[in-house]
């Protein structure tokens, strides 16, 4: 099962422009086993004075599915993805990344 969350999957149903693996390997947490964590950059548009304009995805693969929620998204330059791997894993992010996803897949198998 794969679970987007505020993103229509329209946006994200091709191979990313980019993907930055935050964590792979398994471990349990909230009795869920997550064996990949990574952000994902989809380029949209390119500007001709603001540069490329990135959706960048979080996407948690899961014993019990996957879910890919919005990170961010803007005209963010060129190194987008890059900052946005090094901010995650520097501030605390990447807990914040596996809470949310739990709670979304948890909220969905739930239904």
């Amino acid at each position: 099962m794969k679970i987007t969350d505020n993103v229509n999957p329209d946006r994200i149903n091709r191979k990313p422009d980019k993907t930055f693996q935050l964590l792979s390997g398994a471990f349990v947490e909230q009795g869920i086993t997550i064996n990949l964590i990574e952000l994902r950059q989809f380029v949209e548009k390119t500007d001709e004075k603001l540069g490329p304009y990135s959706l960048i995805t979080s996407f948690v693969d899961t014993d019990k599915g996957q879910v890919e929620m919005i990170y961010d998204e803007g005209f963010r330059g060129e190194n987008a993805l890059e900052r946005a791997a090094i901010f995650v894993l520097n501030n605390l992010g990447l807990s914040g990344l596996i809470l949310r996803s739990i709670i979304y897949l948890n909220q969905e198998l739930e239904k």
